[in-house]
């Protein structure tokens, strides 16, 4: 199944704030918010830290690295060929470096695929129902792909 990944981060080359995952079918979603940094960019404290809670019950949580990378692996557990779709490269990198548990370690998995979208003429600010969240700009990102690459 195709999984629509959005992150926030502290700024070009920053820490990862918040990361999310929208399945193609159904509700099960995944979001995690990491601990922010002492020193938080500018951009990411008046655009990003505001909105980082607009999420529903029980997915409005922060974790350590280490638990959020544990919650990752659960959450992909049951699906033995996900693809997570981004449009955005910085995603992926944030997304690949949560897998990561340790020198040569990472989560378990069955094996996965990584799709990079051209979103010329997307704006996850521009169609999201709550900017610069990461759940709902993967929300975003998934009614785009929806529209745009799946034949109708």
């Amino acid at each position: 199944m195709r999984y629509f990944l959005d992150t926030e981060f502290n700024g070009f080359g920053g820490a990862l704030l918040s990361l999310a995952l929208v399945p193609e079918y159904g509700d099960e979603e995944f979001y995690v918010s990491l601990p922010p940094p002492d020193k938080l960019n500018p951009w990411a404290e008046q655009h990003v830290m505001p909105y980082m809670r607009f999420v529903p019950v029980g997915l409005d949580y922060q974790l350590s690295r280490e638990h959020a990378s544990q919650h990752l692996e659960a959450y992909l557990a049951g699906d033995t060929d996900p693809i997570i779709v981004a449009d955005w490269p910085d995603d992926l990198a944030h997304f690949c470096q949560l897998m990561l548990t340790g020198p040569g370690q990472m989560i378990d998995h069955t094996g996965l695929r990584l799709e990079l979208i051209n979103g010329a003429g997307f704006s996850a600010a521009a169609n999201s129902k709550v900017p610069h969240n990461a759940l709902h700009d993967a929300r975003a990102l998934r009614d785009f792909y929806q529209s745009h690459y799946i034949a109708h």
